[in-house]
């Protein structure tokens, strides 16, 4: 049926107009202050958008004929923002079973790809829409923490989280990268973890409430800790192994979607995306990254100064977990999460922001200003949720700035985006405006309208 359509004219017809609306119209942004991340802010200066791409920044810019025209006198532009852990797409309401796709079962499931189960209709892409997240990466295991509510606290390789715009019809149109890491949840020795340290609290003993007795104390967290590591190094081995057959194309070779999965990690393509909170498992994770000589992202770390050097060292990025939190420990200073992007910018770490459930992807603009508040300058707090990102994320040639050639992620806003206060004008996602509304708007018109 699809080739009987697309040989028509009608399909031929349908076909330009796609493509025509996926281009986006041509735009020019006329005399606003223009914050691009990747160069100094610049005043009263035009921004020309065409084909989806930003054409031209500066302030000699001419708008050709014809074109639309937005006035931006006493506004700001700054490139779209970007949440690096969510679940997006994936998950719709926690508690509802059938409307979340994350964790699914297998200790090993590398070839599992998130952006295919995305689901373009989600009612959170709106809400996240509205103050200015414009991509996200969107993880296979419950914002790459853990197993997931399908998988279990045994799986170690969860799949592929993709980095993708927060608009499009379908996941096709929305990827701006398909695989942008290998979600891995690291084997931890456990001990102390908090309030969401994932380690058990001693004075709450929830494996003994559910069911489930700790035999040999130490002894035996130890002895399953390393039976862990050992089982992740024999499949990185096996995978390796499977590499070599591949390519000396041994007789009889049968292909593995596993083990193709592991080829772009193995050949420094796609970095390990690893949850460590604490200093011992934040090293054994680097140090395991370094023997299978593959790259590594830490998320979610919550004690760097005694890992810092390390980190800065190898070149190893970090994703930090929401500022608005409290402590891990009923001991830790209040500001514990407040002061730890602030800590990572003096270490001299590359790092980004991420909220790690969709519940809080909306405030991420104001997670990042709290963490001005508390000593991270502007400048760096703008880049972790904009330019930094990218980079990680390996797209900064697409993305997380305003320069020539990108892609056209903008937002014109009448302040600063980090102000509560401050309202988004107009929205661009791949050059094209978006229409700023959510379920919670419409509701709000809809009875505001009741007579």
């Amino acid at each position: 049926m699809r080739g009987v359509v697309s040989g028509s004219p009608v399909g031929l017809l349908l076909s330009c107009a796609l493509a025509a609306f996926a281009a986006g119209e041509t735009i020019f942004i006329h005399g606003a202050d223009v914050y691009p991340v990747s160069a100094p802010m610049m005043k009263n200066v035009s921004v020309l958008i065409e084909n989806g791409k930003i054409v031209d920044v500066g302030p000699k810019v001419v708008a050709p004929k014809g074109v639309r025209t937005i006035e931006g006198k006493g506004l700001r532009v700054y490139p779209g923002l970007i949440d690096s852990n969510t679940e997006l797409g994936l998950s719709e309401i926690s508690a509802e079973r059938v409307t979340v796709d994350t964790g699914e079962i297998g200790e090993f499931m590398p070839q599992l790809r998130a952006v295919v189960a995305v689901n373009p209709d989600s009612e959170h892409f709106g809400v996240v829409r509205v103050n200015g997240i414009t991509s996200a990466m969107t993880f296979p295991n419950a914002g790459g923490g853990g197993g997931g509510r399908g998988g279990g606290s045994n799986q170690m390789i969860s799949g592929q989280a993709a980095l993708i715009h927060t608009d499009g019809w379908t996941w096709e149109e929305m990827e701006v990268r398909r695989s942008a890491a290998m979600s891995v949840t690291f084997p931890s020795l456990g001990g102390r973890g908090g309030r969401g340290g994932g380690g058990g609290n001693p004075d709450f003993a929830v494996p003994e409430i559910f069911g489930q007795t700790s035999v040999g104390g130490f002894t035996q967290q130890k002895r399953n800790y390393e039976q862990q590591i050992a089982k992740l190094s024999e499949f990185f081995d096996d995978s390796r192994k499977y590499q070599k057959a591949r390519a000396a194309n041994t007789p009889g070779f049968v292909r593995d979607l596993k083990y193709e999965a592991m080829l772009p990690v193995l050949e420094g393509k796609l970095p390990l995306a690893v949850t460590a909170r604490n200093a011992t498992p934040i090293r054994d994770a680097v140090a395991f990254a370094e023997k299978q000589n593959v790259k590594i992202v830490i998320l979610q770390p919550r004690e760097i100064g005694k890992v810092a050097p390390l980190l800065k060292e190898k070149k190893v990025p970090v994703i930090l977990g929401r500022v608005l939190a409290l402590p891990d420990e009923e001991d830790d200073p209040y500001d514990e999460a407040f002061t730890l992007p602030a800590e990572a910018y003096k270490a001299g770490l590359k790092f980004a922001f991420g909220t790690f459930t969709n519940e809080f992807v909306r405030n991420m603009p104001y997670q990042a200003a709290v963490s001005v508040a508390f000593g991270l300058p502007y400048d760096e707090a703008l880049k972790a949720v904009t330019l930094n990102a990218a980079e990680i994320w390996g797209v900064a040639d697409k993305i997380g700035s305003i320069d020539k050639g990108k892609i056209a992620d903008l937002m014109i806003t009448d302040g600063d985006p980090f102000d509560v206060r401050t309202q988004i004008r107009n929205l661009f996602i791949n050059g094209k405006e978006i229409t700023l509304s959510n379920k919670q708007i419409r509701l709000y018109e809809k009875y505001m309208s009741r007579q």
